[in-house]
Order: C-alpha cells, then structure tokens, then sequence
C-alpha cells in the first residue's frame, strides 16, 4: 500500500518531562527491546516510503545527547532535524510544524513514546487522507471496545453514551500542512490548548477522518507500561 510520493515530514515529539513515568530525565532515552524508546518511531517512519523527512522535537539543550544516543548509531536513511521542544505538548507540536521543509504536503505528528508504530499503518493512514475527498487530516485510533460514562465533577454518573459514537485516538495524527498550521494560529491567537492536535483543526472547522490502527499501537506512560511494550516488540523481532 505504499505511497509514490515521498511528500510527508514526520514530527516525532519527544520533548516530555517524564514526571508520570517517574525519570526525571525524560523517557525517550530508557533502553527499550534493544534500543531507546524515542528509536522505535524514528526508524518506523524511516522505513516508510511516504516519508520524505524527519522533525525530532526535544528539549534544547539535550538535542546532542539524543543525537548521539537514538539517532546516529543506527542507519536512518530520510533527512532529519531538530526543533526545539516548547513549554507544553501544543508549543513542542508547533516547533515541530514551523521545521517542516517546503514541498511537504502532509504533516504526521507522532508521540516518540509509542514505539509500537509500523510503517505499514503509516502508509495506510497517509493513503486515507490523499483519498478523502474534503479531509484535512486523519487520526489513528480504535472505536471505544468500553462503556463511556458521563458524570459530574463529584463523578457521580450523568448519563451513558452509545459506545457506538467513541474513538479512542492515538498517534499518528497526520494533516494537510497548511491545515494544520491555520488550526495552530487561530489556537495560539485565542489562546485555546487543545488535548490533541486533531482538536485543534477540528475547532478551526476542519474536517478530521479516524482510521483504525492495531489496538497495540501503546504509549509509554507509567513506569507499568514497559513491559508489556517491550515485550510486543521483542514478539515483533522474533517474526
């Protein structure tokens, strides 16, 4: 299902405190199955072909030590570069946005905590968006398997939805360029700070598709996350 063209710039945003997981100097460099955490996604991206570069977004002045830790030993073949990570998820999204080179068409913004990513389900979900007619974006993720509730501020139980209006959403979340950088102008300048960037061009009226991707597409969150990851990708290495 490849893509003849290469015309996609991946942001993998790898900027995160790691206060939840308990490190205090950030989750993306903990050695996972083999390899940092934050490698995992780089390499998927890499390996696929809709992917003409490569934005890391992580703090300033750790850019040299993930250089030499989770890129240059291993043989990334698309350009890549830095941006430097902001304050909050939404000003690291941006740096990365405001790095994309000119001629990509489409932006793919993806957690660098979730290694389980392939470069098939990035191929598949950058094919959903060049053939959605009147799409800005698309947002991998899973229609909700678990009964929602709705409830007060004291959690008590307002109301039960239909399960059959929920997604669960994850990353990759991939948009037109310029889709998305119209949605961050308009947040920025209303000082909106949405929970995914999908919310973002949501609220500046685009119009967002799910695609469903393998429920095993995970974060790393809590420190209780890890095994369960690193096991599904040793399970992957052995075929």
């Amino acid at each position: 299902m490849g893509a003849a063209r290469a015309d996609v710039c991946a942001v993998i945003v790898a900027g995160g405190s790691g206060q939840r997981f308990g490190n205090p100097g950030g989750k993306q460099l903990i050695d996972v199955a083999g390899k940092p955490l934050m490698t995992w996604s780089v390499l998927a991206f890499d390996a696929a072909p809709c992917v003409g570069h490569i934005v890391v977004v992580c703090p300033a002045a750790r850019t040299d030590e993930v250089r030499r830790r989770a890129i240059d030993p291993f043989d990334i073949k698309t350009p890549l570069t830095f941006a430097a990570a902001g304050e909050t998820r939404q000003d690291s999204t941006r740096a990365g946005l405001d790095a994309v080179p000119q001629g990509c068409a489409y932006v793919a913004i993806h957690d660098g905590a979730r290694p389980l990513i392939t470069p098939q389900v990035i191929e598949g979900a950058v094919q959903a968006l060049r053939e959605g007619e009147g799409i800005d974006g698309v947002v991998c993720g899973q229609p909700s398997v678990d009964t929602l509730k709705l409830v007060s501020d004291d959690a008590v139980i307002q109301g039960t939805p239909p399960r059959s209006s929920y997604w669960t959403v994850q990353t990759p979340q991939i948009f037109m360029v310029d889709a998305l950088r119209r949605a961050e102008d308009a947040a920025r300048a209303e000082g909106f700070v949405g929970t995914d960037d999908a919310s973002l061009v949501e609220r500046a009226g685009g119009r967002v598709l799910c695609v469903e991707c393998p429920r095993d597409n995970l974060k790393v969150t809590l420190p209780e996350d890890l095994p369960l990851v690193e096991f599904l990708l040793n399970e992957k290495l052995r075929g």
